[in-house]
């Protein structure tokens, strides 16, 4: 092949390039952002005769990995409304330097959440020119809005999602079973995906006891919560047979309804979040308000098994599911009070690897959880998530041998509060790569954003 404009060419070799099947050496040649042609080889020798052919410099990583650039199709941006909390600068920076090039924003938490088509052009004036790397939007299902979904699908977005218990915020309301079968039977027609956070507040769990005590937050939203609402929506996918997805799976009794609706050929798939994975209930200090979520982080056992179910397959998936906010409303000492969300966007690919290689999972099985299973979910699949001929040349770069220490100083997120400051990682990203193009690299953030917004692009070009 005689590529000879190298305007348009880049290239990219390393000794462990994550293909689907293994983790080979190889040389990527991108053309205008996509990967135009793969070549393993065998030794330098090989690979110095397929590069004499081309003139553009090589980017050879040597033995660092490089991987697909991680899909986090779970970010709460907040952007417009909530700015103060995060923000598509400041969040996209975040994932850029964690090796995550494409997010997915959640639909709730900015002001107006997008559940209508005028509020997703909100959305997109004030997120346009400011992202580092690629950006999905997810819908919102509310009570009241189904005539709004079909004009979401045309516009883009990857799915919708719905509560099942109070999300939080006034503007973005719970639906009940009613509204759920009404959205099913929409999206189904649009064969779209309907994404459930999936508890349910079938009686009241308010318990008496020490706020500052993490175990009182914990007694209060039990896994019958959870149980309750997976058996809704589990049933739910298999009398519609139309696309579910369950977010950030937290208790392990919920694991055998998952099994039983998939063996049953249920369309469903479930994600599970790295701070289930990393951290456990009993090893939470007294006040650090900074580890409330909802769901909430559960104990020893309950974590043993969803690392059983991630490994196994069963889980599809892990995310972050990023909800900053101001530490003030956090409300240390109080896990009653405090806003409940974790910030951990910029640590995807560490956290994950950090608990996998402690239980032999290979880069692999961690490039599909984070990356060719979320894109396939949110139906990226033919653009991202895996290192294939015409796929967008999204990468990360990064050396799994390493550690690193999560300090204030280096993190991006807008808010800086995070469980995880002190942690030692393993896993230390070198660079990201968004269409062949660098966003990250050794500390230094590209010039100007290189993002796009992954919309219809009819619908971008009408937004006045």
């Amino acid at each position: 092949m005689n590529l000879t404009d190298t305007s348009k060419i880049a290239i990219f070799k390393s000794s462990r390039i994550v293909f689907p099947d293994a983790v080979l050496p190889a040389i990527l040649i991108v053309l205008r952002g996509k990967i135009e042609r793969i070549y393993r080889y065998e030794d330098e020798d090989e690979a110095h005769r397929i590069l004499k052919d081309y003139t553009a410099p090589v980017e050879d990583f040597g033995s660092l990995v490089l991987m697909p650039g991680v899909i986090d199709s779970h970010v709460h941006v907040n952007e417009p409304g909530r700015t103060t909390w995060e923000g598509f600068e400041t969040a996209t920076h975040a994932a850029a330097a964690g090796g995550v090039t494409t997010i997915v924003d959640m639909p709730l938490n900015s002001i107006p959440p997008t559940t209508t088509v005028e509020n997703l052009k909100v959305k997109v004036k004030i997120a346009t020119g400011k992202t580092s790397v690629d950006v999905g939007f997810w819908g919102g299902v509310v009570p009241g809005n189904k005539d709004d979904l079909e004009g979401l699908v045309n516009a883009g977005v990857v799915g919708f999602k719905c509560f099942m218990c109070p999300s939080g915020v006034g503007e973005f309301p719970y639906v009940h079973e009613g509204d759920i079968k009404l959205a099913l039977g929409e999206l189904k027609r649009l064969q779209s995906l309907l994404a459930f956070h999936a508890e349910y507040e079938k009686e009241e769990f308010s318990q008496p006891g020490d706020p500052s005590l993490y175990s009182t937050f914990l007694n209060s939203r039990p896994p019958s919560m959870e149980y309750n609402a997976i058996k809704i929506a589990t049933s739910l996918c298999k009398s519609f047979h139309s696309r579910c997805h369950i977010v950030h799976l937290s208790a392990s009794d919920s694991l055998e309804l998952v099994r039983e609706a998939k063996k049953n050929g249920a369309p469903l798939t479930v994600e599970t979040c790295n701070h289930y994975l990393n951290i456990v209930a009993e090893e939470i200090p007294q006040g650090a308000t900074e580890y409330k979520c909802t769901p909430p982080i559960r104990g020893k056992s309950n974590q043993d098994k969803l690392w059983g179910a991630v490994k196994e397959g069963l889980l599809d998936m892990v995310v972050s599911d990023h909800s900053p906010c101001p530490e003030n409303i956090k409300t240390p000492g109080n896990f009653m009070t405090a806003w409940g969300g974790i910030a951990s966007l910029q640590f995807d690919l560490s956290l994950l690897w950090t608990g996998a290689r402690q239980r032999n999972f290979t880069l692999m099985e961690v490039s599909r959880l984070l990356s060719a299973n979320p894109a396939k979910v949110v139906g990226l699949d033919k653009i991202k998530g895996t290192i294939k001929e015409g796929i967008d040349a999204d990468f990360v770069a990064w050396n799994p041998e390493d550690t690193f220490v999560v300090e204030r100083a280096h993190i991006h997120h807008k808010n800086k509060l995070t469980p995880y400051e002190g942690k030692k990682l393993f896993g230390v990203v070198v660079a990201t790569i968004v269409r062949g193009q660098y966003v990250y690299n050794k500390g230094q953030f590209a010039d100007k954003p290189k993002g796009k917004l992954l919309l219809r692009k009819e619908f971008l070009e009408n937004i006045e």
